[in-house]
């Protein structure tokens, strides 16, 4: 049972369809004249308006990159290439590619300060409006938090940062799918995406700008990407990332009251076993679940379910390598031996009850062996 949707979805049976002629048989460079090239760059300018069209804005918006990593890089170094030093705030929760561009800046002359979030794991909007004293200041908060869910109110601190005169960011990698995600709703001036988390391929994401944006080039040469990101384009998986954003536009209005049955089920069973849930509250995407069961080690009990066949996740996916506690767990103030037993399941459209039932009996048992030997050897 597959319960790690928010590191990664499989990829769509027609997406896939769809991306196969772009390896062998209509591979040309989307730069080059004759027909090959030509049939590629149709088919960019396809994906393009298809993924523009889920986050209502113009093609010309969408600026075609790597990933979702990439895409906050490029709003950061970007901006921070074309505007004097200023200021740069984050939110204490935000992904590490996010975070350690932002204090890179610090290098450069760049005043780096971190947005707190309450116990129930949302920016605080008042310390944010305190902080903005200056004009051409970055902000960036993330749409969903990663690992809680915890949805943002991002809309509220962009108007904020926009009164400023400062330019407003956020990363809805998470949020893209799963719940409304336009861009002009949001108040911001960038948007990163990645077709990874809504079915699509790996390697290829999107940051949407706004027009009036005064970002620099990320990679300079050719002048690819409205010369602001040069290669010669990744044309399968533009494709692919297209096609992922077709299905997650016409699954959006079935997709949260699917998954919140699931969501909710499992939770029930974790609350009468003793479990905290993290951000239990707060406004959270309906997928994800991220809980502590006292006295339990978190990759204990990943490495557990692992064994009788349930993928979950002690963290978030790319930075789960590391030592140490969940740093959106220490931001919101829990406790260390808490954090330390955080494990996060995100749900999908391809989970069924029966799989739910299985997860949450599986869970009781491991639970009540770790606790037994735990008091055997206490």
């Amino acid at each position: 049972m597959y319960l790690d949707h928010n590191s990664t979805t499989r990829v769509a049976d027609s997406v896939l369809g769809a991306m196969l002629p772009y390896f062998q048989h209509q591979y040309g460079n989307a730069s080059s004249r004759h027909n090959l090239g030509t049939i590629a760059r149709s088919a960019i300018n396809e994906s393009r308006e298809k993924i523009a069209g889920l986050v209502g804005v113009q093609p010309s918006q969408v600026i075609f990159t790597s990933g979702g990593t990439e895409s906050n890089n490029m709003f950061i170094s970007g901006m921070a290439s074309y505007l004097p030093p200023g200021r740069v705030l984050v939110s204490s929760i935000e992904h590490p590619c996010v975070m350690v561009p932002a204090r890179h800046l610090s290098r450069l002359g760049w005043t780096v300060d971190l947005i707190p979030v309450s116990a129930k794991g949302i920016v605080d909007k008042d310390q944010l409006s305190a902080d903005l004293i200056s004009r051409d200041s970055l902000v960036s908060v993330m749409m969903v938090n990663n690992e809680t869910g915890v949805i943002q109110p991002v809309a509220e601190l962009a108007s904020l940062v926009k009164s400023s005169g400062g330019w407003m960011h956020t990363d809805a990698i998470q949020a893209l799918g799963k719940i409304h995600c336009n861009f002009g709703d949001s108040g911001v001036h960038a948007m990163s995406l990645s077709a990874h988390k809504i079915n699509g391929p790996k390697g290829i994401g999107a940051l949407i700008v706004d027009k009036k944006l005064p970002i620099d080039a990320f990679i300079k040469g050719g002048g690819h990407e409205f010369g602001l990101r040069s290669g010669t384009e990744n044309v399968a998986s533009i494709v692919g990332f297209g096609v992922a954003a077709e299905l997650a536009a016409s699954n959006l209005s079935g997709y949260g009251s699917y998954v919140s049955v699931l969501r909710d089920k499992i939770e029930a069973q974790l609350i009468r076993i003793g479990a905290v849930i993290h951000g239990l509250g707060s406004p959270r995407l309906s997928n994800t679940s991220y809980f502590s069961i006292p006295g339990i080690q978190g990759e204990t009990l990943v490495m557990e379910l692992n064994k009788l066949g349930f993928a979950v996740a002690s963290g978030a996916a790319c930075s789960s390598h590391g030592s140490g506690s969940s740093v959106t767990l220490k931001a919101m103030a829990v406790s260390e031996e808490l954090a330390h037993g955080a494990v996060r399941l995100s749900l999908g459209m391809d989970n069924v009850v029966e799989e739910c039932d299985g997860f949450s009996a599986a869970l009781e048992l491991i639970v009540s062996r770790l606790k037994e030997l735990v008091s055997l050897t206490g």
